[in-house]
């Protein structure tokens, strides 16, 4: 089943056309690996496919369901409910901690505080750092920082994963336990991820591999 279909999908800049009628389809439940070189267009791809940013034209299908054309509203609401993000750069606001960190999304979507603090301090356990929850960003090594990071983007259980070079700041063990966390989620959960890197062990473990090139899947 269709995950999530674009088709004919154009993004300018300016004078620069990045994406070129790009047509891209991931099943439901795949783990995918979009790779190129610098300049070919895959963030920019992700931040589309992802609502953070609207193509100029082209359609792209959630289920079935056209999110082109939604109001900023309705497509904060849709991103909030359904897509999470794992980027290079963790992100994290640094005047909170871990726990604030990962339940934001979870009280943005109206979950009670007490009950996305429970969840956040689950995923902390998840990902092996339950000692770290009332830690600020500040206070973390870089991998502890990427998996926040990621708890945030898993928290409220979205249907899509983007993640945009989740492990290119990490050392090889942290990446290791990352990817991991990606396949066995989508065991569980029956997640689909949408994965931009350049690490080829990565890309090789998913089920299929897109390469980009001039604003093309090729």
């Amino acid at each position: 089943m269709s995950m999530i279909k674009a088709t004919n999908i154009k993004k300018r800049f300016g004078d620069l056309e990045v994406l070129k009628g790009l047509e891209l389809e991931v099943h439901k439940g795949e783990v995918v690996s979009i790779v190129g070189s610098s300049g070919a267009g895959k963030t920019t791809l992700l931040q589309v496919l992802g609502t953070l940013d609207q193509a100029d034209s082209g359609s792209i299908l959630y289920e079935g369901k056209e999110i082109v054309g939604l109001k900023n509203n309705e497509l904060a609401e849709f991103r909030n409910q359904h897509i999470g993000f794992v980027f290079q750069f963790h992100h994290l606001l640094a005047e909170f901690t871990a726990i604030e960190n990962i339940a934001m999304p979870a009280l943005i979507k109206g979950m009670e505080k007490a009950k996305a603090f429970k969840e956040a301090e689950a995923w902390l356990g998840r990902l092996g750092l339950s000692e770290r929850g009332h830690h600020k960003p500040a206070e973390l090594s870089g991998g502890e920082q990427q998996r926040v990071a990621t708890a945030r983007a898993l928290i409220n259980k979205p249907k899509v994963i983007f993640a945009d070079e989740p492990s290119g700041n990490l050392d090889s063990k942290n990446a290791e336990m990352l990817h991991d966390l990606f396949f066995e989620l989508r065991k569980e959960f029956k997640q689909t991820f949408v994965i931009v890197t350049h690490n080829l062990e990565l890309a090789k473990a998913c089920d299929r591999t897109f390469k980009m090139h001039d604003g093309l899947i090729v």
